[in-house]
C-alpha cells in the first residue's frame, strides 16, 4: 500500500462492518465537543477570577497592554470555548484560541521545560495545535455552523 493510498483500513472485527459504518462520522464531532469542554474547565477559572485578575497575571508574565489580551483570553476561553463545543463560528474562535495557545507556550511556559507536571509547556503546545487543527477542518458535521450553512 503506497502513502498515498487512502483506502479504509482493514476493519478489527469484521463482524462489526455495520456498527462502524452507522458510527463512523462520530469521531470528528467527538474531539471537537470533548475539547471545548476541557477548555471551558479552563474558562470557568477566568469567570472566577476576572478579566482584572487575568490582566494583572498577563501583565505580571509581561505581556503588555495586559487589559486588552486579557479580554481576549476571557473571551477565548469562555464564550470561544462554548461555540467550539457547539460547533458555531467553529473556525475563528479554534483560530484565535491556537493564537493565544502559540503565545503561552512561550512566554509563560517555557522557562519551565517541556514537562506539564512542573507547569511546562507541554499540554498548552499539545492543545494549541489541536485547535490549530480544529481551524483548519471547521464545525464538521453535527455542527451548528453545519446547520446555518456557514462554516466560519
Amino acid at each position: 500500500m503506497s502513502s498515498l493510498d487512502r483506502s479504509e483500513p482493514k476493519l478489527l472485527f469484521p463482524g462489526l462492518a455495520g456498527f462502524y459504518a452507522a458510527v463512523s462520522d462520530l469521531w470528528y464531532p467527538m474531539i471537537r465537543i470533548t475539547v471545548g469542554a476541557i477548555m471551558l474547565v479552563h474558562g470557568w477559572s477566568k469567570i472566577k477570577t476576572g478579566v482584572s485578575g487575568i490582566a494583572g497575571y498577563l501583565a505580571k508574565v509581561g505581556i503588555e497592554p495586559s487589559l486588552p489580551f486579557a479580554y481576549v483570553v476571557y473571551i477565548n476561553e469562555t464564550i470561544g470555548t462554548v461555540c467550539i463545543l457547539l460547533g458555531l463560528f467553529t473556525r475563528f474562535f479554534a483560530a484565535s484560541i491556537a493564537i493565544e495557545l502559540a503565545v503561552a507556550p512561550w512566554i509563560v511556559h517555557y522557562a519551565k521545560g517541556f514537562g506539564a507536571s512542573a507547569g511546562g509547556y507541554e499540554y498548552v503546545l499539545m492543545w494549541g495545535i489541536i485547535m490549530f487543527a480544529i481551524a483548519l477542518r471547521g464545525g464538521g458535521p453535527y455542527s451548528l455552523d453545519r446547520v446555518i450553512g456557514k462554516e466560519l
